[in-house]
């Protein structure tokens, strides 16, 4: 019996010495997601009233010498989870920001652009693409029109093809009536497409000038429907289309434009590559194109005479 008690006795210490343990190691467990949640907190300016919490941590496979932590920010439909490391002395968390190399970024915004049957200037089919989301009554737009033709079409419209999508904005009262004229051309001519854009661009003032805008309206129709005696298309068809005003296209290019966070005109996309920030200066976006031709195999454009390229 006194053997039993014994090893009752030594039972009972191993166990409460484990339960110590535990606790002691829970403990600190508390202490540095604590610490973890403070520094998130500081460190992102997080209010007090957005949740944030601490996962469990794990040896990381990849990163030998951390642990691996998720942090859980916001609650319901607006919860995130970032993964995070924690080194092994937990003095230092980092970031973890993993970037796919086999994915290709560019790539897969320009999948999502679709240019099937827009009209095209430049080379008919090439490895460089430029985009541009246009307004046909935006004054900054028509800047931009004057940059890429005729000057960058003389440079590169043997090796970039250039194509407009309508993105008019919803303060224009008539950018999607100019741009529902310039697709009824579209339908039948590319050239009379792209007259009607130049005409448009160039002529913004004398449209805005008109009194009424039943004026701008039939200004707009009286230049579609010269590019269409001009270009020799069936005029009946043309008619029928202007006086329609069908815009099914040009509100679901908007919404393709919305879907790739364009927000303002004019937005041109190089091979996918989003060219931000207004009107382009004409260095800026020879560099872009210039980048574009290099990243497919060819030859960059010789610069003008009196200018020398950017540097990439």
């Amino acid at each position: 019996m006194k053997v039993l008690s014994r090893l009752l006795i030594l039972s009972s210490l191993v166990l409460l010495s484990l339960i110590g343990l535990d606790c002691a190691s829970q403990t600190k467990t508390n202490d540095i997601a604590a610490k973890i949640e403070r520094q998130i907190r500081a460190n992102y300016k997080l209010p007090p009233e957005v949740p944030v919490a601490i996962g469990p941590l794990s040896p990381s496979p990849e990163w030998p010498g951390f642990d691996a932590f998720t942090v859980t920010i916001g609650e319901g439909e607006r919860k995130q989870d970032f993964p995070f490391l924690l080194a092994k002395d937990q003095k230092s968390i980092v970031r973890v920001n993993r970037i796919d190399l086999s994915d290709d970024p560019y790539g897969d915004v320009m999948k999502k652009i679709d240019v099937r049957g827009r009209p095209v200037r430049g080379a008919k089919q090439s490895k460089v693409v430029l985009v541009a989301y246009d307004d046909l009554q935006c004054p900054y737009c028509t800047m931009m029109h004057q940059i890429l033709f005729p000057e960058l079409l003389k440079e590169y419209g043997d090796r970039v093809t250039f194509v407009y999508k309508d993105f008019p904005i919803p303060s224009h009262p008539w950018a999607i009536h100019a741009a529902v004229d310039a697709n009824c051309l579209a339908a039948q001519n590319s050239d009379a497409y792209w007259n009607f854009v130049d005409s448009v661009h160039a002529s913004q003032q004398e449209i805005n000038a008109k009194g009424t805008q039943e004026l701008r309206l039939a200004e707009l129709d009286r230049i579609a429907m010269q590019q269409g005696t001009d270009h020799k298309l069936d005029a009946a068809s043309l008619q029928a289309c202007v006086k329609t005003q069908n815009d099914t296209a040009v509100k679901a290019s908007v919404r393709e434009g919305e879907s790739l966070g364009v927000d303002s005109t004019p937005t041109l996309f190089i091979n996918g590559q989003e060219m931000s920030g207004g009107v382009a200066p004409l260095p800026r976006l020879r560099a872009a194109l210039d980048r574009a031709l290099k990243n497919t195999g060819q030859v960059a454009a010789q610069p003008p005479a009196n200018q020398t390229s950017p540097k990439n």
